[in-house]
């Protein structure tokens, strides 16, 4: 039998960084699950990533798909002044080493890792993001986010962006334990990755309320 299929729900939770059970998929069973999997639950209106054969549901209400899809327009507005890559949401999955499939909130993949248009299209790219942009929802765990920061910059990934929607702050990553936070009062700024990039918190967690709701 497959390790990850003898594996409890109490076990998987705890290897999967203390997610809610409700999030991880039993069917197909732990430990069973393949690429082809995240695309039939994607048609079903479930947006979920691949871990050793194991499909975990994405964490994301509407707030905080409101908050990256911001940050998507505000990355997209920069680019077409500084034609770097592409920007992806939060179903632009990737394939970050065989058996293990991400999607961040928020994806930055500069042209140098997109394959060429001449290549055969692929459902799900082998490459990680540049930039990496998490939103925290309810159902996101410490854990887990420090489990996906890690393997994203195993895998290349440069800069990490862990927004936190209640306290309107956000913590800036440039490796696993290389990290600063930000104030409401702070700028996110694009370092290396997006030169020259700046935006205002305040700005980001202000935009799209309702008139006369505005905080500073």
């Amino acid at each position: 039998m497959n390790p990850v299929q003898s594996r409890t729900l109490a076990q998987l939770r705890r290897d999967l960084g203390m997610i809610p059970e409700e999030r991880i998929v039993l069917a197909p069973a732990p430990g069973t699950a393949t690429e082809a999997d995240i695309e039939v639950l994607r048609k079903r209106g479930r947006l979920c990533e691949l871990i050793d054969g194991v499909l975990v549901e994405k964490a994301m209400g509407w707030k905080e798909s409101l908050l990256a899809l911001l940050i998507g327009q505000y990355i997209n507005n920069y680019l077409d002044h500084h034609p770097l890559g592409i920007v992806l949401g939060e179903d632009g999955f990737m394939r970050l080493v065989p058996g293990l499939v991400r999607a961040a909130d928020v994806s930055f993949i500069s042209w140098e890792r997109v394959p060429s248009e001449d290549e055969p299209a692929k459902g799900i790219p082998d490459f990680a993001p540049d930039l990496a942009v998490e939103v925290i929802s309810k159902g996101n765990t410490k854990k887990e986010i420090e489990r996906k920061l890690r393997e994203y910059f195993q895998c290349g990934t440069r800069l990490a962006w862990v927004i936190y929607p209640k306290t309107r702050s956000a913590v800036v990553y440039t490796a696993p334990d290389q990290a600063r936070r930000l104030r409401p009062t702070q700028l996110l700024e694009g370092g290396d990755v997006l030169p020259g990039f700046a935006l205002p918190l305040s700005q980001l967690f202000n935009a799209r309320r309702r008139p006369g709701k505005q905080t500073e």
